[in-house]
């Protein structure tokens, strides 16, 4: 299987750290010194996830020299879909036009992107079809308080999309191997706790602000820190592999903090580590496309680099992807 194309989007509306210095007690120096964002990219209203991924996958599409009727499969990986159902791949398959093709959403929190692309990539292999969109999409924005400090600081808007195609053994581009785990003994960790079946939506649920993203921050980051290096070291291991092989180290853009302590645990030089959660902030199912489309654009990201694309997100939600780039 190879990587044939990559697009990102994030909206034009861009929300500053002086921005939310006017929506909450916070400041540019808190958010700085506990994250590492300086701004994120916000939706206007009535902008939907699917909007955002039209706007990824389109372009990605056509960047493989293929149209909307050789896609076969789409995948959206997101936390926000439009709806509840229908599904947002059935929303973007009717807005791309990709008339032949079957999909579904993947919800797996900010491992959405590394799950999606390896679910995609199986059944790309198993012969289902020649040429899969994998999107990664989220508009965190809307189930963000603005009264929260400890959240609404984090979370950004944006989409990135790759088309997963068939390829020869002589392919550069080769996805080589993946590892995920889930713990859903972490689940309250970070989660919204209303709209679902548990507590549907009411007058009482939306007083007490209930459909919006809680979070324990110091269990996620003890736990981030630590599943993102025993996950990238068991892949890198059962590959014969060091730290050192690697020629790109891409993690999931959540906190600046989180991806300097779990890579200087692994052992990855820090040259090697992409992080572009300053401009972005953390765009859940978006964050690894938009980092590996700025370390293409920067001259980072090479064909036939060894990448190493690793996750860890609500649930709790583990993954980590090994491949060899090509584009």
């Amino acid at each position: 299987m190879t990587i044939a194309s990559l697009s990102t989007y994030v909206p034009p509306r861009v929300l500053t750290n002086a921005d939310l210095e006017k929506l909450v007690d916070t400041s540019n120096e808190w958010i700085l010194q506990r994250t590492g964002i300086h701004e994120r990219h916000i939706v206007d209203p009535g902008v939907t996830t699917s909007d955002l991924a039209k706007e990824a996958a389109t372009e990605a599409i056509s960047r493989a020299g293929l149209t909307p009727d050789d896609i076969g499969l789409i995948v959206v990986g997101t936390v926000t879909p439009d709806m509840l159902f229908p599904s947002t791949a059935c929303l973007l398959q009717n807005k791309i036009g990709a008339s032949r093709a079957w999909g579904f959403d993947l919800s797996a929190a900010c491992s959405a992107f590394t799950y999606s692309l390896t679910t995609a990539t199986q059944i790309v292999a198993a012969g289902g079809t020649d040429h899969a969109l994998v999107v990664g999409a989220d508009v965190m924005s809307s189930i963000i308080d603005y009264r929260d400090r400890t959240t609404c600081v984090l979370f950004g808007d944006g989409a990135g999309a790759v088309v997963v195609s068939a390829a020869d053994s002589q392919s550069a581009n080769v996805i080589l191997d993946f590892e995920h785990e889930i713990d859903g003994s972490g689940s309250h960790a970070l989660f919204m706790p209303a709209g679902g079946s548990a507590r549907p939506a009411s007058h009482e649920t939306v007083d007490q602000r209930m459909h919006y993203v809680k979070q324990d921050g110091g269990t996620v980051f003890k736990f981030a820190v630590r599943k993102t290096e025993e996950v990238a070291r068991r892949l890198l291991e059962r590959n014969g592999l060091t730290p050192e092989s690697l020629d790109l180290f891409v993690s999931h853009q959540a906190n600046r903090r989180i991806i300097m302590s779990a890579t200087e645990k692994l052992g990855v030089p820090q040259e090697k580590v992409i992080i572009n959660i300053e401009r972005f902030g953390n765009t859940t199912a978006a964050t690894i496309p938009l980092a590996l489309n700025d370390a293409m654009l920067s001259g980072r990201l090479k064909k036939g680099n060894l990448v190493l694309l690793a996750s860890v997100g609500a649930g709790f939600t583990v993954g980590a992807v090994l491949l060899r780039w090509g584009i």
